[in-house]
């Protein structure tokens, strides 16, 4: 479980996060959504201790990120964010590898390269271990980095905006693997997202910021109201039933 207290952050006299108070269980996908600016990329990362808080703390299963020593830290819990900056000329398979470095502290014994095969073939990537990322799309080049935060095996996985850059087809094909890196590998895995739609299909539960707080929280079918989405997004939302998931339509 990880714990949000009385989370605060200000840049000078800008707050950027205010009064943040919030439970996220062990279990499935965290889709965390809301308005340019509204704080969740800042939220992710002062949750993965890379920021700091100007006043607060973040629990992890009880115990103070900011007490934790930073090994032990990265063996539970993983981030993958936006700015990516590994030089090209790495293979698919040395960039995953990096994921063990938490447990092998760069000594790789045979426990990581069976971690490192898993990795590369629950994310399909085994035909592709070889290729250096600069050879790879961009839909490609996303799960090679999906697959390196799965390899370090932490009970939490936190992803900022997993579908930034890929089209239709691949961001389908990103969210039902973090979907299913939650059903089957049992991993929590937290995502900033745009796409509420996205959100509305393969997350458990929703967190909607605005303005730097928590606007509101909860299952899918709680928070896709026009109610609830219009206000959050200044635009007229509306709500429309598609199969077992609503579609928030506002292209109009």
């Amino acid at each position: 479980m990880i714990e949000v207290q009385q989370l605060h952050k200000r840049y000078a006299d800008d707050a950027v996060l205010t009064d943040i108070n919030l439970r996220i269980d062990s279990t499935g996908v965290v889709a965390i959504i809301g308005p340019n600016g509204a704080g969740k990329s800042t939220l992710l990362t002062i949750m993965s201790r890379l920021q700091q808080p100007s006043h607060g703390r973040v629990r992890l299963d009880g115990e103070d990120i900011h007490q934790m020593p930073t090994r032990q830290l990265a063996q539970r819990l993983a981030i993958l964010r936006q700015e990516n900056h590994f030089v090209s000329r790495l293979t698919v398979r040395e960039l995953v590898s990096f994921g063990r470095y938490p447990h092998s502290q760069g000594k790789l014994r045979q426990r990581d390269w069976q971690s490192i095969e898993q990795a590369l073939s629950f994310l399909d990537l085994l035909p592709l271990q070889h290729r250096y990322l600069d050879q790879l799309s961009g839909g490609q080049r996303q799960r090679a980095y999906v697959a390196m935060v799965l390899c370090q095996e932490t009970d939490y996985v936190l992803l900022d905006e997993p579908l930034n850059n890929l089209d239709i087809h691949h961001a389908v094909s990103m969210m039902k693997l973090i979907r299913r890196a939650a059903d089957e590998l049992k991993r929590t895995i937290i995502i900033v997202i745009h796409d509420i739609n996205f959100a509305a299909a393969y997350a458990d539960q929703i967190i909607a910021l605005k303005d730097g707080q928590i606007a509101c929280q909860g299952t899918p079918t709680e928070i896709m109201r026009t109610s609830v989405l219009s206000p959050i997004f200044n635009l007229p939302i509306t709500i429309a039933p598609y199969e077992k998931h609503p579609l928030a339509v506002f292209y109009r």
